[in-house]
């Protein structure tokens, strides 16, 4: 895969007219062709006292932006797409990445006992229904990001690379609301099952679920309120919007075929990157004032939550349900379409009915999987995660070097890599 990767990488063009979904997003264009590795290596310091900001991207690097076929760039929007970051893995090949678990053990360590304090309530299933998915057996990916970006942050504004203590909030909010999403998530999709374990609309109910989900929701604004910056809390309250929006998104299909993939991708964002893209950028105003720093934090957020809900759908096909903690196919049996199958769409136009009709019709989830798992729609998506974890690292590569940011760059290669 990594092979076949770097070739398509130098066969890139400066044109592409695909007219279909997969090629395009195979054909990335308008591509300068003297962009290289070289537009990063020459970024360099100032030595100079009190110089706390970053080198910028020059002109040209800026003018290698993404540009997609028609069927797709006429709805183009800010955050779907990725730009120009090929060379990015062979810039860092001389950087002995640092481990971002360990690295963020510290101040993850009481994190979970933190949060079910700010969920004390006297009466005691309430208490036991809102601290079920905080047992610390969670990834806990989000609160991993928040931390290390915080800690990068600081230590790029000539700051001690502790956490302030509205940074290390700003974890446990990222933490609690993607917690509560889920509940949501699991009353919506009538899942029984969550991390490997009972659901809890599957153990308590649906109706207490849905209280247990809004009570978590609330604890979080109650902490995020503490902190008192008004950007900070806009930033996070914008969280909540996304994944209501990318709820009823994802409750919908496009009819139009050529718009699926921009919905997906969008959908993908509001649902699972907005998240992540929030809580960095919201670290990144606690310690510095420069816009291009907050956009350096939320871009890296962003690439990185897109490209961990795109591995999560090839891991839908690709894995089992003793490795996903959730059963397999799950997605086409709730009637979605995900990157692999609107990929395997190229190959297979039978998928577009099936799309329509939300894989309903008796035997539309089996004919659906087989279709994926005979075209290369796992293979598209897992090149597309990649891309956009490339571009993550464009983007981190530019604070000050720092262990934190290291594991930030080395978190990508774990996003991609994951069996779970």
């Amino acid at each position: 895969m990594a092979g076949s990767w770097w070739r398509v990488c130098g066969r890139w063009s400066t044109s592409c007219t695909s007219t279909n979904v997969s090629d395009t997003l195979r054909c990335f264009s308008g591509m300068s062709t003297g962009a290289s590795g070289s537009g990063l290596s020459r970024a360099s310091w100032s030595s100079g006292p009190g110089n706390e900001r970053m080198p910028l991207l020059s002109a040209q690097t800026h003018s290698t932006a993404l540009h997609l076929n028609p069927l797709i760039i006429r709805q183009n929007s800010r955050f779907l797409y990725p730009t120009l970051s090929c060379f990015c893995r062979a810039t860092h090949s001389d950087v002995k990445l640092k481990d971002p678990f360990m690295l963020a053990q510290k101040d993850l360590k009481c994190l979970y006992d933190d949060i079910k304090k700010e969920m004390f309530v006297s009466k005691q299933e309430l208490k036991h229904l809102c601290d079920y998915y905080f047992d610390g057996k969670g990834k806990a990916i989000r609160p991993i990001i928040v931390i290390l970006m915080a800690r990068a942050l600081n230590i790029h504004s000539n700051q001690a690379g502790d956490l302030l203590p509205g940074q290390r909030a700003i974890a446990m909010i990222s933490e609690m609301i993607h917690t509560a999403s889920l509940v949501h998530d699991d009353v919506i999709d009538g899942s029984d099952e969550r991390r490997g374990k009972r659901s809890i609309n599957d153990v308590w109910g649906e109706r207490k679920a849905i209280l247990a989900g809004d009570f978590i929701l609330s604890a979080s604004t109650m902490v995020l309120a503490r902190i008192g910056n008004s950007t900070v809390i806009k930033l996070l309250s914008q969280v909540i919007e996304d994944l209501v929006r990318g709820e009823f998104m994802q409750l919908g299909s496009k009819e139009n075929q050529n718009e699926r993939f921009k919905h997906y991708l969008e959908k993908t964002f509001k649902k699972t990157a907005s998240l992540i893209a929030h809580s960095c950028k919201a670290v990144s105003l606690l310690v510095n004032s420069d816009p291009d720093v907050h956009e350096i934090a939320y871009q890296y957020g962003k690439n990185v939550g897109i490209a961990f809900q795109l591995v999560d759908d090839v891991l839908d096909f690709t894995s089992g349900a003793n490795q996903l903690g959730k059963p397999a196919a799950a997605d086409l049996k709730l009637g979605l379409a995900t990157g692999p199958v609107l990929f395997a769409c190229e190959q297979f136009p039978e998928l577009h009915a099936m799309i329509m009709r939300r894989f309903s019709s008796k035997g539309d989830v089996d004919r659906a999987w087989e279709f994926v798992l005979q075209s290369d729609g796992v293979q598209q998506t897992t090149f597309l995660a990649r891309r956009y974890c490339d571009e993550a690292i464009r983007h981190i590569s530019l604070l000050r070097p720092s262990p934190e940011r290291d594991a930030l760059i080395r978190l990508t290669e774990i996003v991609l890599s994951r069996d779970k």
